[in-house]
């Protein structure tokens, strides 16, 4: 057979257990795409791979394996994800691993529900694969990574180039959103040596384990895999596609699997290429795999012991201390997570106890918290008071303890929060910092911050530096509460300022609200960089806003009554896809009381600053022509100052308001231009 062809071992597997489950394979052993993304059609690399695999195929016939203990295989997984169902928990993995040293050595519940011809065939592969107590930099670890990125979607080479453990210590399974297409793939060890960085497996996370976002039906997906990554090929040889009359003519270099077109069904007594079919093999579509044979564990031993990918590295004994996997088990660190950080009084926390590796007993701590403290492993916790809180975890192996403290840990916000209306221009602030502000920044690269490069108004703006290399990444701005239970009509308007680098980025700004503290959010607003959100020319150069001109404005008014809540929260999230820097400025939310209407209009207005003390200015954005008139009403509904504008152009104005004979407290302004009006609420002080 062709053996290029078969350096990429991959599988979209859908093992079911009834007939009615099945669904057709998209095997991906020769894909063009993936083969060119290794190779690139070069005549020198696609000689050296058919060099590996001739060398390996030597090394196999002429291999003979004396006694010996079992081998062991270190194993890191490394989850790829965005906070999705791909995010699969540590006990899904665990559940994988049950599974896959089952397999491997003889221990599934149903290899002997075989046919009763293979009975004596099913061979004991004898290989435990163990997860790493150490890292490459031998620190301890529980041999699972986690890494946020939209590349998870993708699940390709540019997935696995975010990161990889030695080849030679490590096998390296990356679980993703994606696997490229497939279910799970692979490559060969003659592929594999030619191209290290492309070594390892990339699970459909669907396809891990048998529990969490797995099931039963497809938790043989990753013996499927390993058998590739360890040498083996489909029982029916080299190509994808099973159920060939052609592949009766190909063979899978085994020499007790009998020659078979192949299944994707289960049909026991197939007799394909005139001999009874192994249908039940781990290298079938069959959807009942139950077993390896003996001659496939001669391949894959022959393979493990075989210089070819640096596979006989992994399982010396030096390596079996250096990734920690012969130590007995001791704890490493405590560690914990939360499903939320802020919540309003009244809310609950679920803890998670992610100490690792050895975890007897642990004791926690939650400074105003009900309960205070828990010996659970997953305590909930409520919070009344508002304010910031520490949370500290010990975990004790029996022998020895780790601590885990984390100051200003969970956020109590206030309810009934802030009272409207929100001017936010950022001129008082020079970081964004809780309880205020919120950043949700979970890449721990550019992010919003406080700037002084541009403003709509006075000297301060919201920025994101949106470098090329966050292309997919979301960063967000949340904000605290506030109390707009008093309210008949909220409309909320921002400035923002955004340029793309080149015609194709399409940078994305979205706007939620939230009327349960945050508990849940509903989108608003969508601006998006191939349309509307731009609002200056594309530019390579780090883009800042060079006058007004450059900002554009958004309005939002159809927000629902079922908003009008003392816990009122909004955010900006920042969406990067390759362009340029993000601006906000002046975020005004209006959320009016009965008594005095709220007027929406073709134009933008604030009172800077607010609160005043003894001045104060209108800045006004018109879209078109209009005489102009400024009125200051004070609760009682009585006008207090008149102001007389003028003729004004469409554009920008600034208008000062002559408030230093104005008593303390809360006034309107109006602005009237043509037939058109708009009041927004503001404080004097």
């Amino acid at each position: 057979m062709n053996r290029i062809a078969t350096l990429l071992a991959c599988a979209t597997l859908t093992w079911g257990a009834l007939a009615q489950q099945q669904a057709a394979f998209t095997c991906r052993t020769n894909d063009t795409g993936i083969m060119q993304q290794l190779h690139g059609n070069d005549p020198a690399l696609v000689a050296a791979i058919a060099m590996e695999e001739a060398a390996l195929d030597a090394w196999t016939e002429g291999f003979s394996e004396g006694a010996r203990s079992t081998y062991t295989i270190p194993v890191v997984f490394h989850i790829i994800h965005l906070f999705g169902a791909e995010n699969i928990s540590d006990a899904q993995v665990f559940d994988a691993m049950r599974i896959l040293n089952e397999d491997f050595n003889k221990q599934n519940p149903d290899w002997d529900n075989v046919v009763s011809q293979f009975l004596p065939l099913v061979a004991n592969i004898d290989i435990e694969f163990k997860l790493a107590r150490k890292d490459p930099n031998g620190n301890c670890t529980k041999g699972i990574t986690r890494t946020v990125s939209a590349l998870t979607n993708a699940g390709d080479q540019s997935m696995k180039n975010l990161i990889q453990w030695p080849r030679n210590k490590y096998l390296n399974v990356w679980v993703a959103a994606s696997a490229d297409g497939a279910a799970g793939y692979t490559l060969t060890p003659g592929g594999a040596a030619v191209f290290a960085a492309a070594d390892g497996i990339v699970m459909q996370h669907t396809y891990v384990g048998s529990i969490g976002t797995g099931s039963v039906s497809r938790s043989r997906a990753l013996t499927h895999e390993v058998g590739h990554w360890i040498n083996l090929e489909h029982t029916w040889g080299g190509s994808n596609t099973p159920a060939v009359a052609s592949n009766c003519n190909t063979d899978d270099g085994v020499s007790d699997t009998p020659n078979t077109i192949g299944w994707t069904t289960c049909v026991l007594s197939g007799t394909s290429c005139s001999s009874l079919d192994n249908v039940e093999n781990f290298m079938e579509y069959s959807y009942c795999s139950k077993m390896f044979t003996n001659g496939q564990k001669t391949r894959m031993i022959a393979a493990l012991n075989s210089t070819t990918a640096q596979r006989n590295q992994l399982i010396t004994a030096s390596n079996l201390t250096a990734t920690g996997v012969n130590l007995p088990e001791a704890l490493c660190a405590a560690a914990f997570s939360s499903d939320t950080r802020v919540v309003c009084p009244g809310g609950t926390v679920s803890f998670t106890d992610e100490s690792f590796n050895a975890v007897s007993t642990r004791n926690w701590s939650f400074t105003g918290g009900t309960p205070a403290t828990s010996t659970d492993a997953n305590p909930s916790v409520t919070y009344n008071t508002p304010g910031t809180y520490t949370v500290a975890l010990t975990a004790s192996d029996g022998s020895t303890s780790q601590t885990s403290t984390q100051t200003a840990y969970i956020t109590v916000l206030n309810q009934p929060g802030d009272q409207p209306p929100v001017q936010e221009g950022f001129e008082s602030l020079s970081a964004f910092n809780a309880p205020e502000w919120f950043i949700e920044n979970v890449h721990g690269d550019n992010t919003w911050t406080v700037t002084t490069a541009a403003a709509y108004t006075g000297s301060k703006s919201a920025r994101i530096v949106n470098a090329a290399s966050m292309d997919g990444r979301a960063d967000e701005l949340v904000s605290r509460t506030y109390d707009m239970s008093g309210a008949t009509q909220i409309t909320v308007s921002y400035r923002y300022a955004y340029a793309k680098r080149a015609a194709a980025n399409d940078d994305v700004l979205r706007f939620w609200t939230s009327s349960n503290c945050g508990q849940t959010w509903t989108l608003r607003k969508i601006l998006r960089g191939s349309n509307s959100l731009p609002t200056a020319p594309n530019t390579t150069s780090s883009f800042v806003p060079n006058g007004p001109s450059q900002w554009g404005f958004a309005e939002v008014n159809t927000i629902s009554s079922t908003s009008h809540v003392p816990n009122f929260r909004f955010k900006f999230e920042f969406e990067s896809n390759g362009g340029n820097n993000i601006y906000l400025d002046d975020i005004n939310i209006n959320g009016q009381p009965v008594s005095v209407e709220e007027l929406t209009s073709g134009a933008d207005l604030q009172v800077l600053p607010n609160p005043a003390d003894g001045a104060a200015t209108a800045v006004l954005s018109m879209r078109s022509a209009s005489a102009l008139t400024l009125e200051v009403i004070d609760m009682t509904g009585r006008v207090a100052l008149s102001i007389a504008g003028g003729n004004r152009s469409a554009g920008d104005h600034r208008i000062d308001l002559p408030i230093a004979g104005l008593q303390a407290g809360a006034y309107f302004l109006r602005a009237r231009f043509g037939s058109e009006q708009r009041t927004i609420r503001f404080i004097v002080r």
